[in-house]
């Protein structure tokens, strides 16, 4: 056994936590660990050893929170989350869940009202109070949240959360959605866009009505509905593998012939949820590696393998910014196999990966040394002047393509400080990532301790997204249950039924009959 590292798992079965070993196998990596009671569990990690000791390179000690909520000495990971000393990424994302009902009922989801026997739906000031408790975090307040569910625009108060959230100081408010309501409420989006949200994270599975029944015919109102509005949209395709993995170039062609209203594609590979057997797993199972592999092959090529970096690259421009403003930062240090990603700039009919015409890792490595230069004394002004006489050797303006100068968008996000700049950058392009959530039988404690996606509950923890939901009779389902409601009281106290919540779909025969042939 070609043993990469050792970490530490949990047994699928009793959640006990267990060492465990990564190792290669025919170039692939793997986790395994044995459990006492229920024997050896082996699961499939990262579908290449080529693509994972690439990745590892970019690894990143994150700076954590200075004020966790959890307050013992001696830490019991994942039991006591909620964030604790030991966590080693502050909050990059905030979840909130505003209900846990759904107008839908996808087979692979965590989770939903019906199936949970109770509703979550957290007060407005509830929510207020999450809000404050992520801007409290320390050294770096949480500025970026996420509405979900459930269906978040099942809330008849959704306005007025998305203002409540703006009004506690936090910048971006993204909408997780089916898009349901938004395609059949031309007011919605004008109204969600009024309030305050940036972007709309859409669930979309695919191109065609076999693999993405859920919202296939609602599609052109609600990119119609997005677009008048100028609400920005990121398609999140739940990538499962024998189902819809074969379309993944596809839709990424698809969000570049709509890149006027779509921002980027954040690919998910399934979290595989429940008692599965190996061939069950087998069969469904896909890593980042397998996604980014499919993108380059159905792409032919013109988005390659070599175009994506893990999450934690960014880590040199994190810390040259730091040195230079002298004060903490966003900053990505997720683990590096929880993700990845690339730009690609629209040239024509043509998509160009942002590594084509820059040099990425010799940037980061220029960055990184400069950043050392502040630290060890030299003045901060003086080494920001030959920052900016330096970066445009890192881009080959011949193959830059038109309309777009890289190097004055650099300049002003990292030396002038001005993030507009940004939002321009990512409006000229479009993003292409992917962050494969665990499930219990994959799970690496030391990703949850990385993990940078957090979710704010009402009893003022803030818990690691692979906590929250992978062990969900820890987290997830308990907290919801001690602050929800039964079905029976929400129905006798709204006078509505969980039932009429969901959507039903007026399709023609003939249309339903070509869904299940394609």
């Amino acid at each position: 056994m070609n043993v990469i590292r050792e970490t530490q798992s949990i047994c699928p079965e009793c959640n006990k936590v267990l060492p465990a070993k990564i190792f290669e196998r025919d170039g692939k990596v793997w986790i395994k660990r044995e459990c006492m009671d229920h024997g050896e569990i082996e699961e499939l990690y990262w579908g290449s050893h080529e693509m994972y000791m690439r990745a590892s390179k970019f690894n990143l000690e994150g700076k954590g929170v200075e004020n966790p909520s959890i307050k013992k000495e001696t830490i019991d990971c994942p039991s006591d989350c909620g964030l604790c000393k030991d966590h080693l990424t502050h909050t990059t994302l905030a979840n909130i869940v505003v209900t846990n009902r759904c107008d839908l009922s996808c087979w692979y989801c965590f989770f939903y009202a019906e199936k949970a026997g109770y509703v979550y739906e957290p007060s407005l000031e509830q929510i207020r109070e999450m809000a404050r408790n992520l801007r409290n975090e320390r050294p770096v307040p949480g500025n970026a949240v996420q509405l979900t569910g459930g269906e978040p625009c099942l809330r008849e108060d959704l306005i007025e959360i998305i203002k409540a959230i703006k009004g506690e100081g936090i910048d971006h408010v993204q909408l997780n959605t089916d898009g349901i309501r938004l395609a059949t409420d031309p007011t919605l989006a004008k109204r969600v866009r009024e309030a305050g949200t940036n972007t709309v994270y859409l669930s979309f599975d695919g191109l065609t009505p076999k693999t993405n029944f859920k919202n296939h015919w609602e599609i052109p109102s609600i990119l119609t509905n997005c677009r008048s509005v100028g609400l920005g949209i990121v398609l999140v395709p739940t990538v499962i593998k024998s189902i819809n993995d074969h379309e993944v170039g596809g839709i990424v062609d698809f969000a570049s012939k709509n890149i006027d209203v779509i921002r980027g594609v954040n690919f998910q590979p399934v979290s595989l949820t429940g008692r599965l057997t190996t061939a069950e797993r087998d069969k469904y199972r896909i890593t980042i590696p397998d996604v980014i592999q499919r993108i380059e092959d159905q792409t032919k090529g013109e988005i390659s393998k070599d175009d994506f970096y893990p999450v934690p690259c960014t880590g040199p421009i994190t810390r040259f910014v730091e040195a230079l403003t002298g004060r903490a930062h966003y900053e990505l240090s997720v683990h590096f196999a929880c993700g990845a990603a690339t730009y690609l700039f629209k040239d024509g009919d043509k998509l160009i990966p942002i590594t084509r015409f820059v040099d990425v890792d010799g940037l980061f490595e220029y960055l990184d040394e400069k950043a050392d230069e502040i630290e060890r004394g030299k003045n901060r002004y003086w080494v920001a002047v030959k920052v900016l006489s330096k970066l445009g050797k890192f881009i080959d303006k011949e193959k830059q393509p038109k309309g777009l100068n890289l190097s004055k968008i650099i300049i002003n996000a990292l030396i002038r400080h001005n993030y507009e700049a940004l939002g321009e950058f990512h409006h000229k392009t479009l993003f292409i990532g992917m962050m494969h959530f665990m499930d219990k039988y994959n799970y690496d404690i030391e990703r949850v301790r990385r993990c940078g996606i957090h979710y704010l509950v009402p009893n003022g923890l803030i818990i690691p997204f692979c906590a929250f939901n992978v062990i969900p009779e820890w987290y997830r389902d308990k907290i919801q249950k001690d602050f929800g409601t039964s079905i029976e009281e929400w129905e006798k106290k709204t006078g509505r039924r969980i039932k009429d919540d969901f959507y039903v779909r007026k399709v023609k025969r003939e249309e339903l009959a070509e869904a299940k042939m394609a």
